[in-house]
């Protein structure tokens, strides 16, 4: 009896102890490790055993319990420690869609496995006991049952908790990050021996976590064929509905530099679903920046070794295409030689074997530490974010490029664009032609470029022009909205040709030609910001020359006038009094050049320039890529919030002004016409409104007050020097307001 009952420990029932599934032929249960696990024990006693005290039997069925769940657990582990399936997609390679399904569908788990190879470790224990009392009843003259139960009383407490674990497990697919996640909550415990076993298993399953993040942030390669890593490849969702031949093509259409960059913006992410709990969130984002960062190191781009040559630079653009034709098959096949040479470079071995030696500590503790944890990828993230700071801002130039940038799309080379609105003035006073406005609106560019420029900014080449958004149907232009003046819809002018003149050319843009791996810091969000902030500034630009001009022109023509005057006072048809009566429109033109200039020194001088400082001092001060990226995006935050064009009302109280100017400028050559001094007149009243409108709300609390505009108080006060703006914008909030006027003589 005491035999049948050591086998039945051991998962072994016979006539003595049975298992009622092995009796329901209807169920036709088969107990090979791809059997369910059954929720409850079934190994009970047989019902026609008379000899046996109930009381025995009682302490016998709660003993045989025992080897039940160790027959379970024994299938469990068995189950995923099997890797027959491995050996048989080897053999047979051209396996069917539907058997390689089947083999999915095994749920197969790195995780489960290593939680399978702790509960080996305590079966072994287990079936260590069960020996150690064999030997014991075996020596002992009387055995008694007391003798069993005396051995196996620790494991009453270790295995149900543990039968409990793996039936979750099973029940709801629980594999990955979940898995070490649900350890570690059990592990908080007031069993001693039980917690001690838990963070047993929970050991094993965080040597797998090591073994990935080892590959992750020593080699920047994702070793996760299971998908149960916290970081996970963006494309592998979409690689479940893709054939493997669309995959090949795809691949086989990008170029490395391509991969880079689509693995570094959207290649890879957190995948919260397997990220435990215990590991906050932004130490997996340090994880997730630091593998990224190794795998840009690792692989950098064929072409980036010539970027610093001297003798390449000089070479001449023709001899470049024959040098590079003749030298093509030396060059493929020592390129990945140099570009092995350059990644040792880039990120030292010494580095990766620093990296490798911390998660090597981790991994060896026998607890999980968190502060540990945390402290060592503070320092894996340090190390990478300070070698891709050298590789982006020392060997790529990066303060050059901003520099550049500032010049081009922050209009800082204010020579070049005075220039290229001069020359490309008479064009754009006509609508744009969608076949030729980006080919009209070169020679004007080139010119510019050829007065100011010259060659000395090696950047210039770099530069583009566009035009965007330019739509004509039957001879007339669909002007696009930018979004944050999609609502200032003014009301339509008489001029049709000249609204659409007006508009049209808002789409000038610039392009910037970035090369591997500036990309990583200049990305399409930001190239986007700086086109933003630049179509602003040349609209502005553009109207404070169109100003000038005006002012210039109508002195121009009214010394014309007086000298004609002066010569034939008699015969002279010009009227005495017309100087006179065009003296408002002046005065009315003063206003708008006085507003847009000190527009536009507050935001060139107060915000651009001073953010600028703060940004070069960034620079200077900081050697960590991450960091440097935080201080370009507050720069552009800054740009973007301090000259207003994050505020509807007043961006679009802004653009009205700039129009009406604009307008005004070209209405007031039309002076002899009765119908454009009324226009003129309507302007007016316009610009007065929106510019007391502006002023209004520019100095409330709410703006002025806050910390967005440091220099808004500044502004405000150069308006305002005479109190001429604080007197006529009180009118702005009545209800009942006179309408200003002309005083123009007839």
């Amino acid at each position: 009896m005491l035999h049948e009952l050591l086998l039945a420990l051991l998962g072994y029932t016979g006539d003595l102890i049975i298992d009622e599934r092995e009796r329901q032929e209807s169920l036709r249960v088969n107990l090979s490790p791809d059997a369910p696990l059954a929720e409850e024990s079934t190994f009970k006693l047989a019902p026609d055993l008379s000899f046996i005290q109930p009381s025995d039997k009682e302490v016998i069925e709660r003993i045989i319990t025992l080897g039940f769940i160790y027959r379970e657990l024994d299938r469990f582990a068995s189950k995923c420690r099997n890797l027959s399936w491995i050996k048989s997609l080897k053999d047979s390679p051209l396996l069917s869609n539907a058997e390689i399904l089947k083999h999915k569908k095994l749920k197969q788990s790195v995780y489960r496995r290593a939680v399978a190879n702790g509960i080996v470790e305590v079966l072994s224990l287990y079936r260590s006991a069960v020996l150690h009392i064999e030997q014991k009843l075996l020596a002992d003259s009387l055995p008694i049952l007391a003798s069993v139960t005396q051995g196996l009383n620790k494991f009453f407490v270790l295995l149900p908790p543990l039968y409990e674990l793996i039936l979750e497990i099973e029940r709801d697919g629980i594999c990955g990050g979940r898995l070490l996640n649900i350890l570690h909550k059990r592990c908080h415990c007031g069993v001693p021996e039980l917690q001690t076993c838990i963070q047993r298993l929970l050991w094993h399953g965080h040597q797998v976590m090591y073994n990935q993040l080892a590959s992750w942030m020593v080699y920047g390669i994702l070793h996760d064929q299971h998908g149960e890593f916290f970081i996970s490849r963006q494309e592998d969702r979409d690689s479940e509905h893709d054939s493997p031949s669309d995959s090949l093509e795809k691949l086989a259409r990008m170029s490395t530099e391509d991969i880079s960059l689509t693995d570094w913006h959207l290649g890879f992410h957190i995948s919260l679903d397997m990220l435990p709990e215990y590991i906050p969130m932004q130490v997996a984002e340090s994880i997730l920046f630091a593998g990224k960062a190794i795998r840009v190191l690792r692989n950098p781009s064929p072409t980036f070794k010539f970027h610093d040559a001297p003798s390449h630079q000089q070479i001449p653009r023709g001899s470049q295409k024959i040098q590079g034709f003749n030298g093509r098959f030396s060059f493929q096949r020592d390129s990945s030689v140099c570009t092995t040479l350059i990644a040792e470079e880039l990120l030292p071995q010494s580095e990766a074997d620093k990296i490798e030696s911390m998660l090597q500590d981790l991994k060896e503790s026998s607890e999980f530490h968190k502060r540990s944890f945390e402290t060592a990828v503070a320092s894996v993230k340090a190390i990478a974010a300070s070698h891709l700071w050298q590789l982006v801002v020392v060997r790529a130039d990066l303060n050059g490029h901003l520099k550049a940038l500032k010049d081009y799309f922050l209009l800082a080379k204010g020579d070049f664009f005075q220039s290229f609105l001069e020359e490309s003035r008479q064009l754009m006073r006509l609508p744009p032609r969608q076949s030729t406005a980006e080919a009209d609106l070169m020679v004007p560019f080139q010119q510019a470029a050829i007065k100011t420029i010259g060659e000395e900014d090696r950047y210039f080449s770099r530069v583009s022009l566009r035009m965007r958004g330019i739509m004509i149907k039957s001879s007339q232009v669909e002007l696009p909205k930018v979004k944050a003046y999609s609502e200032g819809d003014f009301s339509v002018q008489s001029d049709t040709s000249l609204e659409m003149s007006l508009d049209g050319w808002d789409g000038i843009a610039l392009e910037y030609s970035i090369d591997w791996p500036l990309q990583l810091f200049f990305t399409q969000e930001v190239l986007s910001k700086y086109l933003r902030i630049f179509q602003y500034l040349l609209r502005l630009k553009r109207t404070q020359m169109e100003l000038e001009k005006s002012w210039a022109s109508a002195m121009q023509q009214d010394h014309s006038d007086f000298a004609k005057r002066h010569i034939d006072r008699k015969n002279s048809s010009i009227s005495p009094q017309r100087r006179q009566r065009f003296r408002p429109m002046w005065r009315v033109r003063e206003h708008m050049a006085f507003l847009i200039r000190n527009l536009q020194f507050y935001i060139q001088v107060d915000v651009i320039e001073s953010q600028w400082n703060v940004l070069q001092g960034h620079i200077q001060n900081s050697h960590d890529f991450t960091e440097l990226v935080d201080y370009h995006q507050e720069y552009l935050s800054a740009l973007i919030s301090q000259s207003f064009l994050d505020i509807g009302s007043v961006s679009r109280i802004l653009d009205g002004i700039m129009k009406l100017c604009l307008q005004f400028c070209w209405k007031i050559e039309n002076q002899e016409s009765s119908e454009s001094t009324a226009e003129l007149e309507r302007i007016a009243e316009e610009f007065n409104k929106n510019s007391n409108s502006l002023y209004t709300i520019l100095r409330s609390s709410r703006i002025a007050g806050s910390q967005r505009a440091p220099f808004l108080r500044r502004f405000l006060l150069r308006l305002n020097f005479n109190s001429f703006f604080e007197t006529t914008a009180r009118g702005v909030l009545n209800v009942v307001r006179p309408r200003p006027t002309l005083a123009i003589q007839q």
